[in-house]
């Protein structure tokens, strides 16, 4: 295999097992050394002990990370400058699927919060963490793990569906940050994987009618979802793009929605183009403001 990404370093969130270790263990074949953060310690330390001991050398390194915490995201992503020089590409794909629903469970901040936190709040505080880390090293691309779920939503994985809504809404509205600092972000979108993510959305799993549909439904391929996010990541014209991993390896993306400014006004006219010139240098002092606050 021609090593397209040769030189690169990745942070990987979720990468202990399924979706994130195949995605690992191909970046790694095209030339990158990875980072893994994760919470499954035994399972994290087992992969990159395969991945390294395949390579004959030093590929991987983990890192236990609570993704729902900066000051674990941080310390991910300082371990990556340290072993390797820095930060060029983040799959934050770190996510939970169980309690997909919880409208008619007993009322719980603790229930209703955990899959908010676990799949959106902490894809934010990953996010910002990278682009200070890449901005640093010169730019870099993001990709999220959202879902086919952040487009269309049911009775059944309400909250699920909530949380990766807020995915793709994050994803959708970072394109400036290319301009900014070098900074690409986009998101993959599967069905129904073959993980046991897909077995685990249900709380009432022998009544609940959306389980026994889940168990009938289509797969996607891991390998559908490793070529959607390699293409992502290689693919420097993609830039706040959903890219759909469906089953029968059908890869799209999907259709975006006009920005903030097409929504309330011409784009030519004067407000329009007063907002475009002074957004670009607002953000590269926020940048610049928040690389010396954080001493990155």
């Amino acid at each position: 295999m021609v090593k397209s990404l040769e030189g690169k370093v990745a942070v990987i969130t979720g990468a202990a097992r399924n979706i994130g270790k195949h995605v690992a263990a191909e970046m790694i074949e095209r030339g990158v050394k990875v980072v893994i953060g994760d919470i499954l310690d035994a399972e994290g330390e087992a992969t990159i002990k395969e991945f390294n001991e395949k390579a004959g050398t030093k590929v991987a390194v983990y890192c236990q990370t609570d993704v729902t915490k900066y000051s674990d995201n941080k310390s991910l992503f300082a371990l990556a400058e340290k072993e390797f020089g820095g930060v060029d590409i983040a799959f934050l794909n770190a996510g939970i699927g169980s309690n997909a629903n919880t409208m008619f469970l007993p009322l719980s901040d603790s229930l209703d919060e955990r899959m908010l936190d676990i799949n959106t709040t902490a894809v934010i505080k990953g996010s910002k963490v990278a682009i200070l880390y890449m901005a640093k090293r010169g730019g870099g691309v993001i990709v999220n793990t959202a879902s086919v779920a952040g487009f269309h939503g049911g009775p059944s994985i309400g909250n699920y569906s909530a949380s990766k809504f807020g995915v793709v809404g994050w994803t959708r509205s970072n394109a400036i940050f290319e301009e900014v600092c070098g900074v690409r972000m986009n998101a993959v979108c599967p069905y129904w994987v073959e993980t046991e993510l897909a077995s685990d959305l249900g709380n009432d799993a022998e009544k609940d009618p959306f389980a026994i549909l889940v168990t009938k439904s289509l797969r996607t391929k891991i390998e559908t979802v490793v070529e959607a996010v390699l293409t992502l990541v290689e693919d420097k014209s993609r830039n706040a793009e959903c890219l759909l991993a469906l089953p029968k390896n059908v890869i799209r993306p999907q259709e975006p929605v006009p920005s903030y400014p097409e929504l309330v006004q011409d784009e030519t006219s004067d407000d329009a183009v007063a907002y475009y010139n002074a957004t670009l240098p607002y953000f590269k002092k926020k940048l610049a403001e928040a690389l010396e606050r954080e001493g990155i």
